[in-house]
């Protein structure tokens, strides 16, 4: 497609090392010594913020002039899209649709009434993600040794009830850090999930709170089970919301979500079962 690029000044990203305000909305280049985290602390924008603007960067393999795009407050990037994305000097879809894995096509599509050949530094598009890229912004490292095991791949397979469909997910703001899926061992592990200091995990479905208390390894842990014999897990939790017996409906909180002594990072660990058996969350998860 054949698309016009934004008039404007060209965004700096030499020199002394700029302050947060001067890396709000721009293009900046990794520096030596560089981290992703210390760049979003300069930037005063949230880790999991920072990476979704820019799903192909490789948290732990940073490489000295390397370009990132440190967002705007008016940008949003909820998990699997759309995003609200500013247009920046010499903009056209087709780079905004190479940086974020998408294409052109559905970026126009998404805006109906934006001419390409006419785009405003400022302006503000929605910018829906392809299924890979959505897939690949919410997977992005946070430097964990683990956040990047092989393909996701379930049990052994069996019929899910009519009523797993489309559940929530179990918070409001999240990357994942690790999939369902073997290590390197070949050992099933749950779903990894990152959040926010203060997030609350939330129940994906109605049920009833089988078990809220500490395990070994894992925190403080409540499990929750609903109907057509399904259990969720929600572990690495720091504060326990509810009881034992407890009926809950889907979107109510069920504890805190702890940090790690290791990564420093808010991960909760989320586990789905059938009669037992682990399940790929993202068979059930909308």
């Amino acid at each position: 497609m054949l698309t016009g690029c934004a008039s404007g000044p060209q965004s700096s990203s030499q020199g002394a090392a700029p302050s947060a305000s001067q890396l709000s909305g721009d293009w900046i280049q990794v520096r030596r010594g560089d981290t992703l985290g210390e760049l979003a602390a300069r930037a005063s924008v949230p880790l999991e913020r920072l990476q979704r603007f820019n799903p192909s960067v490789d948290a732990r393999r940073l490489e000295v002039g390397q370009r990132l795009l440190i967002p705007t407050q008016q940008e949003r990037a909820p998990s699997g899209g759309p995003y609200r994305y500013q247009i920046r000097p010499g903009d056209t879809f087709s780079s905004i649709a190479r940086h974020f894995g998408t294409t052109s096509g559905r970026i126009q599509g998404a805006n109906a009434g934006t001419s390409p050949t006419s785009l405003r530094v400022g302006q503000v598009i929605s910018l829906p993600l392809s299924s890979t890229a959505a897939r690949s912004s919410a997977s992005s490292s946070g430097g964990s040794s683990n956040a990047s095991p092989p393909a996701a791949v379930s049990a052994p397979s069996q019929p899910l009830p009519a009523s797993a469909r489309r559940w929530p997910w179990p918070l409001e703001d999240y990357r994942v850090v690790r999939r369902f899926g073997p290590d390197s061992r070949g050992t099933l592990q749950p779903m990894l999930l990152a959040t926010q200091s203060g997030a609350r995990a939330q129940s994906v479905a109605p049920g009833e709170i089988r078990f809220a208390d500490g395990m070994r390894q894992l925190g403080e842990v409540v499990i929750v089970h609903h109907a057509d014999n399904l259990q969720s897990v929600y572990a690495l939790c720091e504060r326990i919301l509810v009881k034992v017996g407890q009926q809950v409906s889907a979107g109510d909180a069920l504890c805190e979500v702890g940090q790690s002594d290791s990564t420093q990072r808010y991960d909760l660990l989320f586990d789905l079962r059938q009669g037992g058996k682990p399940i790929d969350p993202r068979q059930v998860l909308r």
